[in-house]
């Protein structure tokens, strides 16, 4: 895995640059607001009209929101008009503040014809503002009645000018969006915070009792289900017997893309009523015949509350791997901006008007060096200006190569941090079970000591497994991209073909993922390599296959709902508050006004997601390692004196007799 990071890493932070996401570049290529240009950290655009007609805007912003007009550093933008008169001096003009270094407005012998023929000094400025440290115009522009420039009647000046800023807008109008949204995370912090505290209290509370009311909810959950489907048969009927009064059929609608108008057909409905009371009769016959493992698997998730009431700090490890995959997404994220930042600065030699004499020869494809260019007798007007950054030579041709390489180390790691809190909980859960004396026999810090044990000893199992995993979802990834390149195919064969091969690896992808979670808790329980791990906990969990299919449907029934309490009451909760729903005659605890409610009802609603996911996924592997535990006992142990069970009274209570004899049944066959 070291090497796998390594190499995108080593090449990235050599040869990357990410200043040129975080600051803009003035016409020669320089940093704005760092080095030389410390304290103006704007980039301010001589001529708006350019940025406009001269490039697309959006094609720009792709490429550092270069224009074909000169760009300076300022240290702030123009909060006023200025416009350039040709019979004043340039000192009174032009804004020292918003000229090229090279020339100082006192001292010129230049003309403010010549000056703004050089784009020396700015012809024009507006009122503008800093939005990702460029200076663009407001909004709503209104000029002097003497506004004019360039030669052009005044009215024809301002509509000009009036159309870029608007199109400038238009291209980022999600900054007012973004600036409202901001005001309202601002104005909602505060109870944002108490619903996600709420929910994370809901959460712990519905997990603690768990332990007192698993087989009441369960049984209701059944009865729920049971009944629902009840009720969809009985309407599917009712429906039914009106359009067969009716004498409406299939074959007076024939064949439509209207789905709607198949409802209106007697044999839709009696489709409908014919699987709903298939499943129905399934289901009958599974809770007639599975009542049994229905119990045990009721009795493991009261089991598995208390042991979450005897390790509670279990709850509080999905922090710790909220935080590792932080520092994972982190570090692809760094390494993939360095990558993409690695190609060095281009300049060409350009010219503010190629129609002047001596400048029809260039095209803007001559490279250049800024720091030794000067311009030729026959086109004084031409300049070195930053273009864009290489992306020729044998490195920056292989930088999608290294991207790819860079995605694979981000899925492995991602992978790896999953799977060492899956074996870190695994092996906290085990030591509850396998105490024979609980709670005295469990140790005092289990999370802690199953962390460091597992850091130990077991680390290269969990790499491998994850790197198994990692190689599956790589493939996932190029049938998704192949699918979407071959998108606009006509081919049906090969859209077959990519259809079936995705199907065939999700699944495959699920299925490691199941294994892996179970080779995981065999391995914090025995401590044996990966692939012995996995065999070991495959055979276990094919020999109880039906309690294995009882427990997880059973448990995901649970947690489902669950999730649906604490999300659904927690969402509606926030709706109410937030939409201003919910009288309260207390200013202090009123809603804020808000530009979007909606905001921070999102925002509570997945970050109650989140919370009740954490929670919950702890008690899912508390369950899954109790149950392996448990068939694990089952198998070794046979409650004599000399090997005892180690599950606890209410587990013994409900087994069949013949998983465990009665003592004195034993004595007499030993006899």
């Amino acid at each position: 895995m070291t090497l796998v990071l390594r190499v995108p890493l080593r090449n990235a932070w050599l040869y990357g640059d990410p200043r040129q996401v975080i600051y803009p570049r003035n016409s020669t290529g320089m940093y704005c607001g760092i080095g030389e240009n410390q304290g103006k950290p704007n980039v301010l655009y001589y001529d708006l009209l350019k940025c406009v007609t001269g490039t697309n805007i959006l094609a720009a912003a792709m490429n550092g929101l270069q224009c074909p007009t000169t760009q300076v550093c300022v240290e702030k933008c123009p909060t006023e008009f200025m416009w350039a008169i040709s019979n004043d001096s340039p000192a009174k003009v032009y804004n020292q503040e918003y000229c090229q270094p090279s020339i100082n407005l006192t001292i010129t012998n230049l003309t403010v014809a010549e000056i703004a023929a050089k784009e020396l000094c700015p012809v024009f400025l507006v009122p503008s503002t800093s939005f990702f440290n460029r200076c663009f115009p407001g909004s709503n522009l209104t000029f002097p009645a003497d506004f004019s420039i360039n030669g052009l009647t005044g009215n024809q000046s301002k509509a000009n000018i009036s159309e870029a800023a608007s199109q400038i807008l238009d291209s980022f109008n999600f900054q007012n969006v973004g600036k409202k949204i901001f005001e309202d995370f601002a104005k909602s912090w505060p109870w944002i915070i108490t619903a996600l505290v709420i929910a994370m209290v809901v959460s712990l509370l519905f997990l603690i009792l768990l332990r007192f009311t698993a087989g009441i909810l369960v049984w209701v959950l059944i009865v729920g289900v049971i009944g629902v489907i009840g009720y969809g048969i009985y309407h599917c009927y009712m429906e039914y017997d009106t359009l067969n009064k009716q004498g409406v059929s299939v074959s007076d609608v024939g064949f439509t893309f209207n789905l709607g108008v198949y409802f209106r057909v007697k044999e839709t409905w009696l489709a409908i009523l014919i699987v709903l009371a298939v499943i129905e009769a399934i289901l009958l016959l599974v809770l007639l015949f599975l009542r049994k493992r229905i119990l045990i698997a009721i009795a493991l998730i009261k089991e598995a509350s208390k042991a979450i009431g005897h390790i509670m700090s279990s709850l509080f490890y999905p922090l710790v791997t909220f935080v590792l995959l932080v520092v994972c997404v982190a570090y692809w994220g760094m390494t993939a901006l360095y990558l993409a930042t690695s190609g060095a600065p281009i300049y060409r030699i350009s010219t503010v008007n190629t129609s002047l004499p001596g400048c029809e020869n260039i095209t803007g494809n001559e490279t250049c060096n800024p720091m030794t260019f000067s311009p030729s007798s026959s086109c004084k007007e031409a300049r070195c200006i930053f273009q864009r950054y290489n992306n020729e030579g044998l490195f920056q041709t292989n930088l999608f190569n290294l991207q790819i390489y860079n995605v694979i180390g981000f899925l492995w790691c991602i992978n790896f941090v999953i799977a060492l809190g899956q074996c870190v909980l695994a092996g906290a859960f085990a030591s509850y079970y396998w105490a024979f004396h609980k709670p005295k026999d469990i140790p005092f810090f289990p999370v802690a000591e199953s962390f460091m044990r597992t850091l130990r000893y077991h680390t290269g199992s969990l790499a491998f497994g994850s790197l198994i995993l990692t190689i599956v979802q790589l493939i996932r990834i190029i049938l998704e991209y192949l699918d979407h390149k071959l998108k606009g195919a006509q081919n049906p064969c090969t859209r077959f073909l990519l259809c079936c091969l995705k199907c065939c690896f999700w699944c495959l992808e699920k299925f490691i993922k199941f294994l892996n979670r179970n080779a995981y808790i065999m391995i914090a329980v025995y401590g044996k390599n990966f692939c012995v791990s996995a065999k070991n906990a495959f055979k276990l969990l094919m020999r109880n296959i039906v309690r294995v299919v009882v427990l997880d449907k059973v448990t995901d029934l649970l947690i489902f709902f669950g999730k649906l309490i604490v999300v659904g009451g927690v969402g509606v909760l926030a709706f109410f508050f937030f939409s201003g729903r919910i009288p309260i005659p207390n200013d202090s605890f009123k809603s804020p006004a808000l530009n979007y409610y909606w905001i921070p009802i999102l925002t509570v609603v997945l970050g109650s997601y989140m919370i009740a996911h954490g929670f919950f996924s702890v008690y899912n592997m508390c369950v899954d390692t109790l149950f392996l535990c448990f068939l694990e006992d089952l198998e070794r142990n046979d409650g004599s004196p000399e090997k005892p069970f180690y599950m606890s009274k209410s587990l013994m209570s409900i087994l069949n007799k013949k998983n465990r004899p009665p003592k004195s049944e034993e004595k007499t066959k030993k006899k």
